[in-house]
């Protein structure tokens, strides 16, 4: 029985890893199921017994990716003891994983897309932005914050972040756009200093 789980949890694994090259090197649009389950060896009945439909499945690959993304902040953010500091390489972390190729067009462009707004501002909700009004309690616990509401920094600053990666998504010096934008929000995070 425990060997029938690990496998499932491997095939699982295994084509969610798949979707996400493909949903990332073609698109939500042009990418085909059946070379899905081809490549992850599998047949699509077996795809179809696993995600429902392709938007199931792209819905998964999305979760993921937003997860892998939160974790990426949280390891960033943890390399210092400073609050500030804390704050600074979060949000820099997120801009910097969402524009990602591997990230980029599944969070930016088909996400949004793909599943609507709302669900994927929800899936944002659970992920990065939770770790961001986390973050932005404790500071103004500790009286680091000009008094302002949480939820309306948290929803600001996360908005200002996602514009931001769209923007540099677009832009042909990637590099240039990010370093700029880490300049902007930077500057944007000092105005909120007690």
């Amino acid at each position: 029985m425990k060997r029938n789980k690990e496998e499932t949890h491997e095939t699982i694994h295994k084509l969610i890893e798949v979707a996400r090259d493909y949903f990332t090197k073609h698109g939500y649009a042009d990418s085909v199921l059946e070379d899905i389950a081809q490549e992850a060896e599998l047949t699509r009945g077996a795809l179809y017994h696993h995600f429902k439909s392709k938007k199931g499945l792209f819905h998964v690959v999305l979760e993921s990716v937003q997860k892998e993304i939160a974790e990426r902040v949280e390891s960033e953010a943890s390399k210092s003891e400073d609050l500030w500091e804390q704050l600074l390489l979060g949000c820099l972390a997120f801009v910097a994983a969402a524009v990602e190729p591997r990230n980029r067009r599944i969070m930016l462009v088909d996400g949004p897309a793909v599943l609507g707004w709302e669900t994927w501002r929800t899936m944002d909700e659970h992920n990065s932005m939770r770790l961001l009004r986390g973050q932005l309690q404790i500071m103004e616990q500790h009286g680091c914050l000009k008094c302002v509401s949480i939820d309306a920094m948290t929803h600001c600053l996360s908005g200002a972040m996602n514009e931001s990666a769209l923007w540099i998504a677009q832009m042909p010096d990637y590099g240039h756009a990010l370093e700029e934008s880490k300049s902007i929000i930077t500057t944007m995070l000092n105005g909120f200093k007690s």
